[in-house]
């Protein structure tokens, strides 16, 4: 008796998992990207001597230069021991430096500072230098030694 349903459930579990996948082809269905923006150097919490790297990574956006403006594309900021974060739409200050633009596209890049706590905030922006707020901030501490 049992077996007079196992090809019917087969066949109808087999499908519904073509039907699946036929639809999401048919109407260019893709998983919604995951964005964000990371540092990949140096780690949180790390120990450093005052002249380092860091290198910054992002995820589900693109690096343009500064001056292209398309959705889903930006650049990296780094805040060096700011105390006010960037809200979304508002545009990063220039000209301090406590707010480095990498407008090349820069994803890496050697900083140096004093000896003793530091935070680091990597913001990104748009290429008008408007924050895309919290969403694509990530902030780490160090420790210059």
């Amino acid at each position: 008796m049992k077996m007079k349903f196992a090809l019917p459930m087969f066949l109808l579990s087999a499908s519904i998992g073509y039907a699946h996948t036929a639809m999401a082809s048919y109407y260019d269905v893709k998983p919604l990207a995951v964005q964000r923006v990371y540092f990949i150097e140096p780690s949180d919490g790390a120990v450093v001597e005052s002249e380092f790297k860091v290198e910054m990574g992002v995820q589900g956006m693109e690096v343009m230069p500064a001056g292209t403006i398309a959705e889903n594309t930006g650049h990296h900021h780094l805040l060096i021991d700011a105390t006010q974060q960037i809200n979304a739409g508002e545009t990063i200050p220039a000209g301090s430096d406590k707010h480095l633009h990498f407008g090349k596209g820069q994803t890496e890049t050697k900083i140096k500072l004093a000896p003793g706590p530091h935070t680091l905030t990597l913001q990104f922006a748009n290429g008008a230098h408007v924050s895309y707020g919290e969403k694509m901030r990530s902030t780490i501490h160090v420790t210059v030694k």
